[in-house]
């Protein structure tokens, strides 16, 4: 048995998108207290447009605007490639730097094939020992494998998205879980009892909704 997964964790850096900006208090929080802050390219001109500065700016610089790129050349990373979006060059930044938990702010809403790309990019980052999740203005994805107990509130919303997961089994949730041939089976579930554990081979992403 893996350690309880919960909502709330104490990352070592936090990664801000170029999606929409947090308004909820939990990912709000977390960015306050981040020891650690990187944006993407095109997230920094709203980020420095609010008067905050990121430790750093990391991307292939075609989304910041030139005055930023001037002004702020001292902490902007460049990356050219463009085989990777500049989500995951911002988390392969910090794994140079060894870190290894990482929120992740800003990676849905505006464009719905970006969000789709950026939240099954975690199990990409969960499979490199990345512990890193997305917080959204509704709830949190936590990349996980194999056999892991979930701290959450009862009565709250849950889904489960499998990636090629099999002998998948539950307890603590409201419906059972089983072996899913579609994303969407796993969705709408509830928790039942804290904590809730999910049994099975491979990997899933859980998307747990925040309490009222």
């Amino acid at each position: 048995m893996k350690q309880d997964i919960r909502i709330d964790f104490s990352p070592e850096a936090v990664l801000i998108g170029n999606g929409d900006f947090p308004t909820h208090s939990l990912p709000l929080q977390l960015l306050n207290a981040s020891p650690f802050t990187v944006c993407c390219d095109g997230a920094a001109n709203h980020y420095l447009d609010s008067g905050r500065i990121p430790d750093r700016i990391v991307g292939d610089g075609d989304s910041l605007c030139e005055e930023y790129k001037r002004k702020y050349a001292s902490i902007l990373h460049l990356n050219p490639d463009q085989e990777t979006n500049d989500q995951t060059k911002a988390i392969q930044y910090l794994m140079r730097k060894g870190i290894r938990s990482v929120a992740i702010l800003g990676a849905t809403g505006k464009r719905e094939d970006h969000t789709l790309g950026n939240i099954s990019l975690l199990i990409e980052y969960h499979r490199l020992g990345i512990e890193a999740r997305i917080y959204t203005n509704s709830g949190v994805f936590t990349p996980a494998s194999g056999t892991n107990r979930f701290q959450a509130q009862p009565g709250s919303q849950v889904s489960i998205f499998c990636f090629g997961t099999q002998g998948m089994r539950s307890e603590g949730l409201r419906y059972p879980l089983r072996d899913f041939t579609n994303w969407w089976q796993g969705t709408l579930n509830e928790v039942a009892s804290s904590p809730f554990t999910i049994e099975c081979e491979g990997d899933y992403l859980v998307f747990l909704k925040y309490p009222s």
